[in-house]
């Protein structure tokens, strides 16, 4: 797919290629050099402004996070490893559809925008390069559980009015973890695979498949590389280069009807007092 924009500077708007997003000059202020214009960010803070909502950076503010003094003890650089890092606890606020914080990049492939987003048919692919520096222990002495990666879900305006939905929040067809040294994989399966167009598109229609984990350990400050291949019912996994899960069955075609989006960084997965992850991301790339 190639989606084209304006390359009038004054509106600040990029070109999407097939290759990938286009470097925004301004996003090379961050010293780890991953291009932050086609994200926008969700943090553990209280926006002052919004009682009881998350506290987010769009675009450009995002480009600033570093010296951000609301948000950047939860999303900041590690001159020394060249990496940025993504603090989150729980903090009592959260988005929507969901009771966990997070610190979590979402994907805007139009800058500044979240309305345009992109199909399986139409494809995609993020990589990206993480550690997990950090992280709490439950009472039963194991680690909390994080999502690193995720592919979200999203409801047209269409969509949403023809099932009667307040927002256009689908549910997440691929989940990520970092679980106990483990990478977990999770995906959505239709519940009734007879349910016609309307009924597929609620959250209720779907539910949680089994879940994978990749043989490769990743310990605590391990680098790991995860690479998320998207094309028209087919969904592939791959860790470090080599161990591979691909996913092609009915559930993957039937989810064709829905728009989606990349996300990347940290959503915990703890309530417990004192919990919390510190995630690492080095690089960061999606294509189209």
């Amino acid at each position: 797919m190639s989606l084209q924009f304006s390359k009038i500077a004054l509106l600040g708007l990029f070109t999407i290629t097939a290759v990938g997003y286009g470097q925004d000059k301004k996003a090379k202020k961050n010293k780890v050099n991953i291009d932050l214009s086609h994200w926008t960010l969700t943090t553990p803070a209280e926006d002052p402004n919004k009682p009881g909502k998350t506290l987010n950076l769009g675009y450009p503010e995002i480009l600033d996070f570093a010296t951000n003094e609301l948000t950047n003890k939860y999303m900041y650089e590690d001159p020394k490893d060249k990496s940025i890092a993504f603090y989150a606890f729980p903090s009592g606020t959260s988005t929507a559809n969901s009771s966990y914080s997070r610190t979590e990049l979402r994907e805007t492939m139009e800058t500044g925008s979240n309305k345009v987003n992109w199909t399986f048919a139409q494809g995609g692919k993020m990589k990206a390069t993480y550690a997990i520096e950090d992280i709490s222990k439950e009472v039963d002495g194991k680690y909390s559980r994080v999502i690193v990666a995720q592919i979200h879900g999203v409801l047209t305006d269409e969509q949403r009015d023809l099932i009667g939905q307040k927002d256009n929040n689908a549910a997440p067809i691929l989940k990520i973890y970092w679980d106990k040294g483990k990478i977990r994989v999770k995906t959505k399966v239709l519940k009734d695979l007879n349910a016609p167009y309307k009924d597929m598109l609620s959250d209720h229609a779907w539910g949680d498949d089994e879940g994978r984990n990749f043989k490769e350990k990743v310990d605590l400050n391990t680098k790991f590389t995860l690479e998320v291949k998207v094309s028209e019912g087919r969904l592939e996994v791959i860790l470090n280069g080599s161990e591979s899960f691909v996913y092609d069955d009915i559930n993957m075609k039937k989810w064709g009807v829905f728009e989606n989006y990349f996300k990347a960084g940290n959503y915990f997965q703890s309530k417990n007092a004192n919990s919390f992850a510190k995630v690492k991301i080095y690089n960061l790339e999606v294509s189209h």
